[in-house]
């Protein structure tokens, strides 16, 4: 799949769910997640602080994410077709009702890449 794209999906959670949200994610997302779409990696805050530079530095005022996930796709029009279907599927509705805080998530950042 060279012509693929990449979706990186960054999420800031708020502090006090943060340990619940690693928890159903690792225990029950992430697995379930990469059974049915192609995830390259899920990855959590190390708690190390973030290091932010460059000639106009921002941090949100909701912080930096705490969590990223990785998804590759083989193109736009796949992804929007299979996430759709895959996060309106019986399936991830019993996982997302286990959620311990559907709006512990201060800030969603969903971006698109392709090789360079």
């Amino acid at each position: 799949m060279t012509d693929h794209i990449v979706e990186i999906r960054d999420y800031t959670i708020e502090a006090e769910w943060f340990d619940a949200y690693r928890y159903w994610a690792q225990t029950f997302a992430a697995p379930w997640l990469r059974k049915n779409l192609d995830v390259i990696d899920f990855w959590v805050s190390a708690n190390i602080d973030a290091e932010v530079s460059g000639s106009n530095p921002h941090v949100s005022e909701n912080g930096q994410p705490n969590v990223c996930w990785i998804i590759r796709w083989p193109n736009k029009t796949a992804r929007d077709q299979q996430f759709n279907k895959v996060m309106s599927s019986e399936g991830w509705r019993d996982i997302w009702a286990q959620h311990p805080n559907t709006t512990a998530y201060l800030q969603m950042n969903v971006r698109f890449f392709k090789p360079a």
